[in-house]
């Protein structure tokens, strides 16, 4: 054996035999601290509030500006219910670094009791520091696929990690794994779209910024990560948030298990549970899914936590649970950990206790749950560093974190179409800038920014530029005319529009080289984004109508959380360009795109559909997918997208070549060796995703007609070629079958790249 072998094979025992060490002396100190404790304060580390309930205001929901923590309030909470967790902001607003500081100082100061055990604070820093002012926003998770640029996934946890340790706060509610396959649903922004291989590689990269590539989230600079949301979330019939969805076990297996399965492999800490229903049974008292899939077969140590309110929910909402202490018995006997109560904090608590004594949750249970948060607590270093001090943390805000939210968001930004090389524009022309989009923070930035719904984003973000102020930044304001032409109504329901100055608009385009048109939807998440029309609104339709009616070049820019239904006007527009939530940085990334400095690279991370009762995904089956038969029937095609995912148009033009296989028969062991050639023919430098689909072309389960099953995004100058690598193994033949099993079937397959195709047998 050379002696780098051995050096590294005694390391590994050296380093196994350190971890397991670790793990036997945290155990015994959990073990300790558990059996020093009442039942009383084993139920109290297993309840989670929102800030709002220990903080002064007009009631116990409504804090008072500037916030100031209720010690009466916290005497009972953490005095008496013994509370062990807390989460959100107050009043539903963001904070600076030094005020979260001394929020969460008062917190732990007012939490501290005999056994010295800290409150462990979470938030939900999905796209940034959700709830600090000042903090780096990203594109959201759907931009953020769209850029398909690993990396930079990577780089906005990190940075999001750092940020949120600033504000004192060690726990982070994301990355969502979360399939979005439904345009309709109001979360899919929150994901990495419709393809299950995209979202298990970017949900990776999400937890290794957030806790590091050794999952040492003791480090001041990291956190510890919340997969969201187990399981098959976002597949409600529908449509709608919270509603039911009905799935069976092969297709959650198939498509919705892989990216949690490999989260946990990567060691993420924490998860919380889907808040909607699977086949009529709650995910939070499902047994199955929540002990049988995710303790026993999956090997989560980790902690399991409700989503806001959902032990509740069983008895209010679902009917399954006749009072709200019986819902609390069949979520913790079901596998949950933590409840994320909100407010009610002592019905949950007393009744937990009750149950306890009477027998229907064992002691075990209790002690089960508890020791998993007390080891999270541990691990975090909480208890010798309850919170992180600002001051320590130089870079929050820095020109080299805005700098990477910029890049993120110019690599997502997709550009759809570009007929005639309409894009991108001379500096030179006079443009005219309109649209609701046009001159909005909110809508760049979308959901859970700044505030639940984003609504108070204009106030924490004036400093960044909006769609207008950078193309004004861009070539001079002498050049860009701006009319809304519509708004949003900013209170209310936020989709609500109204015609500013719709006929100003039209005759300002009358005077201009080209037109700018902003158009998309307003922020929201969660049930108030729910709709029923999943077309773009009637009147931005109307909008659009009557400016291309005008004959000017239109770019339309697309600004939206979903893909709202565009095939009304989209044969009118020129030029489309997709921004999705591209954050503080896109009206900047989007200037520099529309005018050539930057070489847009986005790909779809999603289906782009065409009509709304045609909601097909691009992995869907054969049977989905006939073309229309000319004659008398003349019926319409059941696979006919606006645009598929994947797709992105770039300045530049890309050709592939050679694609070769390592051989043409192999067994489900080997490994396949695939390369192609990749040439960059235009003039100009670019960056171009090499997707690489799979399809089985006969299987005992009717397969689909294509499967992403690797992807790598590389940038070549113009006339220049890279010879791309991937290899194939068993994992990716492999499908789950009629029996709930992962198999490999013998047969033939193909392999697709840039259109190159080749196949190859497994015998």
């Amino acid at each position: 054996m050379k002696k780098a072998q051995l050096f590294f094979w005694l390391w590994l025992g050296v380093s196994c035999y350190s971890y397991a060490q670790e793990d036997k002396l945290l155990d015994t100190k959990v073990q300790s601290l558990l059996s020093k404790m009442t039942l009383e304060e084993k139920v109290g580390q297993m309840a989670q509030i929102t800030l709002d309930v220990i903080t002064k205001g007009k009631d116990r929901f409504t804090s008072d500006e500037p916030v100031v923590l209720d010690k009466a309030a916290m005497d009972k909470a953490f005095g008496v219910y013994k509370i062990g967790s807390v989460l959100n902001t107050a009043n539903n607003r963001a904070r600076t670094p030094e005020v979260w500081y001394n929020i969460i100082s008062g917190i732990q100061k007012a939490a501290r009791n005999k056994l010295n055990i800290p409150v462990i604070y979470g938030i939900d820093a999905i796209h940034g520091t959700t709830y600090t002012a000042g903090a780096t926003m990203f594109p959201q998770q759907i931009g953020q696929a769209a850029s398909r640029n690993k990396e930079l996934i990577k780089k906005a946890a990190q940075i999001t990690a750092y940020e949120t340790r600033a504000s004192g706060i060690p726990w982070n509610f994301s990355p969502v794994l979360d399939l979005g396959p439904d345009p309709r649903f109001p979360r899919i922004w929150e994901t990495y779209g419709e393809d299950v291989h995209l979202t298990t590689v970017l949900g990776i990269e999400a937890i290794k910024g957030y806790e590091g590539d050794d999952n040492d989230i003791n480090n001041p600079y990291h956190v510890a990560s919340c997969l969201k949301h187990f399981l098959g979330y976002q597949i409600a019939l529908s449509g709608k948030d919270r509603t039911p969805a009905y799935i069976s076990e092969q297709a959650l297996r198939e498509y919705h298990l892989p990216a949690f399965k490999a989260a946990i492999d990567a060691g993420a800490h924490t998860i919380m549970i889907n808040s909607g229903l699977i086949n009529s049974v709650p995910v939070h008292a499902n047994y199955n899914l929540l002990t049988k899939l995710l303790r026993e077969e999956l090997g989560f140590k980790g902690l399991v936590v409700t989503d806001w309110g959902d032990i509740e929910n069983l008895h209010t909402r679902d009917k399954i649970a006749k009072s709200h202490k019986e819902a609390i018995m069949l979520a913790i006997n079901a596998g949950i950990d933590m409840s994320m109560i909100a407010y009610q904090y002592e019905t949950f608590c007393d009744n937990l206790i009750a149950l306890v004594k009477e027998g229907k949750v064992k002691q075990s249970r209790i002690d089960e749950a508890v020791a998993r948060i007390l080891v999270l607590k541990y691990k975090l270093g909480l208890f010798e560093t309850p919170v992180t001090h600002y001051k320590n943390y130089p870079k929050f805000g820095s020109k080299e974190f805005e700098q990477a939210a910029y890049q993120a968001a110019a690599e997502s930004i997709t550009l759809l179409k570009n007929n005639n090389n309409t894009l991108p524009l001379r500096k030179d022309m006079k443009v005219l800038v309109t649209g609701p989009n046009a001159n909005s923070m909110r809508t760049l930035n979308g959901g859970w920014t700044y505030s639940w719904q984003g609504e108070k984003v204009e106030e924490f973000a004036s400093k960044y530029n909006t769609i207008v102020e950078a193309l004004k930044h861009k070539i001079g304001e002498h050049q860009v005319v701006y009319v809304p032409g519509l708004s949003y109504k900013m209170d209310g329901k936020y989709f609500e529009e109204y015609a500013d100055n719709m006929q100003e608009a039209l005759e300002a385009a009358k005077n201009v080289d080209a037109v700018v048109l902003c158009l998309g939807e307003n922020s929201y998440t969660e049930t108030p984004g729910n709709l029923s029309d999943l077309y773009l609104s009637d009147l931005q339709t109307e909008f659009a109508q009557k400016i291309a009616a005008l004959g000017k070049p239109i770019i339309l820019v697309l600004n939206e959380g979903r893909p709202r239904i565009i095939s009304k006007i989209e044969p009118a527009m020129p030029a489309i360009v997709q921004t999705y939530l591209p954050g503080n940085f896109g009206g900047d990334a989007l200037a520099d795109i529309l005018f050539g400095d930057v070489n847009p690279s986005g790909k779809l991370p999603y289906t782009y559909p065409k009509y709304p009762n045609s909601l097909v995904n691009y992995n869907h089956k054969p049977s989905e997918s006939r073309s229309v038969v000319e004659g008398v029937y003349n019926y319409d095609a059941d696979y006919n997208p606006q645009y598929e995912f994947g797709h992105g148009l770039s300045y530049t033009t890309f050709k592939y070549s050679n694609l070769s296989l390592s051989a043409v028969k192999i067994t489900e062991n080997d490994k396949l060796q695939v390369s192609v050639d990749v040439t960059n023919t235009g003039t100009r430098e670019g960056k171009e995703v090499v997707d690489v689909y799979l399809s089985d072309l006969y299987a005992s389960i009717t397969p689909d007609k294509k499967r992403l099953k690797a992807f790598e995004k590389i940038s070549l100058k113009a006339g220049e070629v890279k010879t791309v690598k991937f290899t194939i193994t068993k994992e990716e033949l492999a499908f789950i079958n009629d029996n709930n099993k992962k198999v490999v079937e013998p047969g033939e397959f193909e392999i697709q790249i840039g259109g190159l195709k080749r196949q190859f047998e497994v015998e």
